[in-house]
Formats: structure tokens, sequence, C-alpha cells
């Protein structure tokens, strides 16, 4: 013990590639979500009984057949709750549990029946009986505003400079509109939740949900009790995405009313039909823009509303339309600007947060602002875009009055520019075309600069707790949820690291209220940010008590205490690391901890519109080459080339993965994921039969993805590196340039092809007439 010994890595650190802990029981189906959970004895289900109004006064509800159905237990309406009838996540008290006396859209919760089986359940629950009268009901963002329906929110407006002045001076100008279509989350696990009553008031629920103390706050809500009497568990989601940040939060509560009336465990888990049509989705906007630009496409100012169909109460609308008021800038520089947001009511579910939380419709509308200057002026839009990135004397300033102070976004689109061939392929296909008459082709290069931290300041800290056993193991416990994305992977990396022992040495537990609490969603591509700062803490405040100890008990300097490869070295001493803490727990030393991380820098004045909302920004840029078939307006991904920045990888593995998954679901919203509601507010695409999401064999046929290896965070983040949840979502807006890019070249790139969002092949096909119509008048 007191020879000098070789220092060797531990395995498992940061900056390596890791697998995902549960990714060997992903695979083999081994992994327990809530419904692989044994069930006591008795365990109840319930099942939501949903409206067939999109927007009616409830005359009568006729229970009768339901009550009568043989396993049924009871039926649970608003009189069932003995606290209140809301789960509003923004407080407004505008999202009940139950809808009294009036329904505002088709699939609305109006009751729920608790039975033996979830089947019995499901059946009864369609046996209801109930008389509607009908009111009018918009479902679209256009006929809201022509209805003068209400905003859910506060509207926001970001403006800078004199924008009537910059509008009138500027050599050219034009306005336009586009739709942004929505997106359905379809994580692979459906909303799902477990009580367990408790004594007295207390219950213990299992959730599928991204934000375990909201839920935790809406059950005691609900339930009309304190907080303390609710723990809420969650060992991992079967995907997320946005879609169980509130929304799980009324699965939750039906199931703990159920479990505190009837004494017995209550299960809820709808059909997948159901649980789209019951549940929130992405925002589809509706932007209207105004521009001015010189003969080079130099902006010199924007004015621009985006209008966003919210539904029918507020949820998270107001933080997501500010969002995408956010981003609408993405890399350029706006010298004057003007940007609006108007959240409308809609006779629809209430949509919600979705990775990117509305920073993805407010990118898209900003890139087509470029791809109009472009096709007016006759020039490659990425020669636009280069002309307007941030940068240069004067040319810093985002709309929101932050100075953008790490801009890499120059460096990324240069190396992917040279490392695809973009300038060649582009000339090569633009000859395709010309002799090509059915087939053509696109090619777009779009860049990413994507704000990182909750607008809601407040949301911006995070816990954890970490405790050292005597045999050197070590238990880790943090506020963020495991949703597929490798987050616990990441931050037992960190732990290990910290402490300098094998990945394997350390264990991760089920998120709970019980352990660290007041915890904010895994949102906002924060997971890692937070929790891994706050895990960090935790270590470092047991490693300052281990060194004092060691000072202490060898009489040695701080500066010679060192935690090594599985060891402590204390002067010339190597002490592996259990024998080490065995002996700091026989000198009475605390071998537990809670940490505690809250971002630094940020804040933001909502009324101003103006501050520094994100701590930093993460960029990236991608190149996406297509076919499209002019007859039918099918298209394939030829290719597509991405360089993605995030800062010093904690696993570059799980970052790739991060990247690829992004894309792809960016590229589904982009072009397949179309929702659709009939003319009586019913939900049409609600089912994997109606609706399409991409399949494996739409990706793109060759698909190269890297890294910014050189990329350092330029804050200090944990470990210097960057969040990548939802960043690299946006890469995917170079699919749907390229297909604009195709349909143009119908018209010889003379016409904006205004596409709008999703691209899907009979909007294609429709643009590619039309251009073909407008292209032989001129």
């Amino acid at each position: 013990m007191n020879s000098i010994q070789p220092i060797t890595r531990i395995r498992g650190g940061v900056h390596e590639k890791q697998p995902h802990e549960s990714g060997h029981k992903h695979v083999s189906g081994t992994a327990e979500y809530i419904d692989d959970m044994p069930e006591p004895s008795n365990t109840l289900h319930a099942y939501l009984g949903l409206s067939q109004r999109a927007h009616a006064e409830i005359v009568s509800i006729d229970f009768e057949a339901v009550k009568a159905s043989a396993g049924v237990i009871g039926v649970l309406t608003v009189d069932d709750i003995p606290g209140h009838n809301d789960v509003s996540p923004a407080g407004k008290n505008d999202d009940p549990v139950f809808a009294i006396g009036k329904v505002e859209f088709h699939g609305q919760p109006i009751f729920a029946v608790i039975a033996e089986t979830r089947q019995i359940a499901r059946q009864a629950a369609s046996k209801v009986k109930i008389e509607y009268r009908d009111l009018d009901h918009v479902t679209d963002i256009l006929e809201a505003e022509k209805a003068n329906y209400p905003l859910v929110i506060d509207p926001l407006k970001l403006e800078r400079g004199d924008i009537a002045a910059g509008l009138a001076g500027a050599k050219n100008r034009l306005s336009g509109e586009m739709r942004i279509g929505g997106q359905d989350h379809f994580y692979l696990e459906g909303h799902i939740a477990f009580a367990i009553p408790g004594e007295d008031d207390e219950v213990t629920v299992f959730s599928s949900t991204q934000h375990p103390s909201e839920t935790q706050h809406m059950i005691g809500h609900v339930l009309g009790v304190p907080s303390n009497a609710v723990t809420v568990n969650v060992r991992r989601m079967g995907g997320g995405f946005g879609g169980k940040e509130t929304q799980a939060n009324l699965f939750a509560a039906v199931a703990a009313i159920a479990a505190k009336k009837y004494h017995r465990a209550v299960k809820i888990r709808p059909d997948r039909d159901d649980d789209m049509i019951a549940t929130g989705k992405r925002h589809d906007f509706h932007v209207v823009y105004d521009l001015g630009f010189d003969d080079d496409g130099r902006i010199a100012a924007v004015d621009a509303t985006f209008s966003a169909r919210c539904g029918f109460s507020a949820d998270l609308s107001g933080p997501v339309t500010d969002r995408a008021l956010f981003h609408a800038d993405n890399c350029y520089f706006y010298p004057n600007v003007r940007l609006r947001s108007r959240p409308l009511k809609t006779n629809t579910v209430s949509n919600t947060a979705f990775r990117g939380f509305g920073g993805p419709q407010g990118m898209v509308g900003g890139e087509r602002m470029i791809e109009e200057i472009a096709y007016a002026l006759g020039k490659d839009p990425l020669e636009i875009r280069k002309a307007n990135f941030y940068g240069g004397e004067g040319r810093n300033l985002t709309p929101y009055h932050q100075t953008v102070e790490d801009n890499i976004i120059p460096q990324i689109v240069a190396e992917l520019e040279d490392s695809s061939g973009y300038a060649a392929r582009r000339e090569a296909i633009i000859n395709f075309n010309r002799h090509s008459r059915i087939i053509k082709r696109g090619i777009a290069l779009t860049p990413v600069k994507f704000g990182i931290s909750f607008t809601k300041t407040e949301y911006n800290q995070a816990g954890a707790l970490v405790h050292v056993y005597t045999d050197g193991s070590i238990h880790l416990n943090h506020g963020g949820t495991e949703m597929g994305q490798g987050l616990n992977t990441k931050v037992a990396q960190i732990v290990a690291d910290e402490f300098q022992v094998d990945l394997d040495c350390i264990r991760i537990t089920a998120t709970t209220t019980a352990k660290v609490p007041n915890t904010s969603a895994t949102a906002a591509s924060s997971g890692s940010d937070l929790n891994g700062m706050a895990a960090a803490n935790a270590a470092q405040q047991i490693k300052a008590r281990l060194v004092q100890f060691a000072v202490e008990h060898y009489g040695v300097a701080q500066e010679q205490v060192f935690f090594e490869a599985n060891t402590v070295r204390v002067a010339d001493r190597f002490i592996p690391f259990p024998e080490f803490i065995k002996s700091a727990y026989g000198a009475r030393v605390q071998l537990s901890a809670a940490g505690f991380y809250k971002t630094p820098k940020i804040h933001w004045s909502r009324a101003e519109g103006r501050g520094r909302p994100f701590y930093y920004f993460a960029y990236g840029a991608s190149v996406s080459e297509v076919s499209i078939d002019t007859l039918t307006g099918e298209y394939q991904v030829d290719r597509t080339d991405i360089l993605h920045d995030v800062g010093r990888s904690l696993n570059p593995a799980l970052d790739l993965g991060q990247v690829e998954g992004a894309f792809v679901q960016g590229m589904g919203w982009l072009t397949t994921e179309e929702l659709w509601w009939d003319a009586k507010g019913r939900l049409r695409t609600h089912a994997p039969s109606t609706y399409k999401i991409p399949l494996a064999s739409d990706r793109p046929r060759t698909f190269n993805v890297n890294l910014a290896n050189w990329s350092v965070n330029r804050e200090e983040t944990i470990r210097r590196s960057k969040a990548v949840g939802e960043p690299p979502f946006m890469l995917a807006i170079s699919v749907l340039e390229a297909i604009s890019m195709a349909v143009a070249s119908v018209a010889d790139y003379r016409i904006s092809p205004r596409l709008d969002a999703p691209a899907t092949p009979e909007r294609v096909l429709m643009a590619v007439e039309r251009l073909r119509s407008v292209g032989k008048e001129l």
C-alpha cells in the first residue's frame, strides 16, 4: 500500500462511449415499465368516458347501463373529486379532470369507469347515454381568428429597431404566409398510472410522467391533500418527447381519486386511439410575414405574426408560443424586427409540450423567409443564409435583446459544406433536373441555433441524492426522468468520474418525489445540464468530507489527497476506494449528500420582451438531398449529412443516437405526420393505421452523422457539454427545403414553392402542378 502504483483509467467515465444502462433490457424485453409491475390482489382498472361532441352543453347523462355491467365497481364523476377539479399546469383553472356542464373538444373526459378488469371498464364506458345540445365549434387556426375566438393566454411581442423605416427603406420587399402542421408524440408506451392507497391521506402513484413533482402537486390539488401525502415514482418511460410533461397529470389524478375512494390499487391505461384523441400534441402554426431586404439578400426588417392552434385550455401554450418567437431568427440577425404570437383557443384537445417546445415552428417560419428571399433574387438559399448569419460589428443582438456570444455557426456550416461536397452536388442536381422529365431532385443546407434553458427561470434548478455505502458502492438518485434518452447513464458517468470509480459501482434508482423534492420537468433539453450538475455537487460534498478525513487521519495536507482510478492516493499511499470508505465510516464521516444546482446568468422579463432567457446556444447543420416524382408527389431522402454541436460530449454514443433519432422524428413532422379533424371536430388520424410516423425505410438512404468534436461550451456546464435532446430535431428542416428546391425546378427556380408542412405527397403534387401552371404564364 506504500509503494507507488501506476495510474489506470476508470471504466465508464465521462466523454466515453458507453451503452445505455438499460439498453440490454430494452432489446431483450426485460425492462420493466408500469404495465409490467405485478399488480396487488384486488387491483381495479379505470377507463375514461370521452365526449362525442366538439362543443356542446351536456343536457343529461344516464349511467344505468354502465353501472349494470358485470364487474363494474363504480363510476367517477366530478362529484367524486374531494379537492379541485383542475389539472391545469398554468394555474388558470381551465383544465378540468372531468367536464362540467359543457364539453369543449371531441374526446374530452367526462367520467371514468372503475371495474375489475380493464376490458370490462373499457366496454362499460361505451354504454353511457349522454344527451348533448350542440354549439358552434372551431378547429382551425384561421377559422378561430375569423370567429373572434379568444386567446388562451396573453400574447408576446418581441421588438427591436424601427420596423416601419426598415421596411420602407429596403430595396426589396415581400410578404407571405405559411401553415406548419402539428404532430402526435407517438411514444411507444402510452399514458399509464398505477395508484396504491396508503394510510390516512397518503397515496403512492407510479406514473409515466416527465414531471414527477408537478404530477405530485396536481394529485394533491385534486385530492385536497398536501404534497407530502403524495409520492410519485418513475423508473422509466417508453418515450415522452414532451407529451408526458403535463398530460400525465390527468391519468395520475384519476387513478389516485379511485384508489382513495375504493381503498384498492387502481391502474389506468387508455388504448392508443383514445390516448391520441384525449391528449395534446405539437401546436400547429399559421405564420404571416413581411420582409425587407437588399439585392444581396441581407435582411433589413422582419415583421411576423405566429398564430397557434392551442386547443381548449392554456396548458403550456404560453411558453410554447413564446419559444417559437425566440427561434424565429434561428442563426440570422434582423436589424429591425417585430415578432408577435397569437395563442388561439380552438375546440380541440389542448396542445402541449413537444420536443423543441415551439422552437421548431418558429425556426421553420424563419427558414421560409430565407427561402423566399433566395427565390426572389434567383440565388442559392445557402448564400442568403450565410449573408444573414449573426456576427460582425453590431450584428449579435437577438430580437429578445440577448447577445449571441458563442456563435460557431459559420464554422459548423463551412465544415459541413466542404465535407458534404454541397456546391458540386447542387450543381450536379441542377444539371440533372434540366434533363430529367419526371424525377426531380433537390438539396438544401440548413443551420440550427437553439437556446438552452427553461424560459420560466424558476425551473432551472435541480436536486440529487448520493449515498456511498461502506463497501464502496454508490447509490444515486436525481430529479430527472429516464425516457430512453440515456439521462441516467450520463449522470452515473458524472458521479463515477467525480469519485474516480468504475461505472458499475454506481446504481441509479427510480425517480421519486420522496427522495428529491420540487424537481423540474425533464424537458427543454436540460436533463443532463441540471441533474448532472446537482449529482456532481452531491459527490463533491462527500469528497470534501473524505479529503478532510484523510488530512486528519493520515496527517497530510489537502493537496496530497487525490481520487484516482478506484483508489484514493494519500501522499505516497494507494488505498483501494472501498477500504478508504470503510475507514471513513469508522471515523463517523457522513457519506451521504443532497446536491443542488441552479443555472447562473439567466433572467427574462416577458412583459418587457427582453432579457437573457438562455444560458447558451447549441448549434448544428444538415445537408439533405431528395428525389421527387412529379407525377405522384412521392419522394425519398437520398442522403443526409449532419454536423452537430454538443460541446464536449458526455457520451458520444448516446449523443449520436439522439441526433439521429431527433432528425428522423423531425423529418416525420415535416413530411408525413398529418393531423386531420373532420367537420364534426373529430380527430381522424388517431391510430397507426391513419397517422404515418417514419419507418426504418424512410430514413435517408445514406446517413452521415458527426459531432463537432472540436466544440467546447464556453459556459461552465457539466464537463463543458451541451444539451442534445431538442436541437437536432430542427436539422430535419433541410429535408423540407430540399423538397422545395425539387418542386421549384419545374418552373426553373423562378417561383417560391411556398410548400406548407407537412409536405405530404399530396401537397408536393399540388405544388408541382401550381408551379407548372404559373411557370407557363411567365
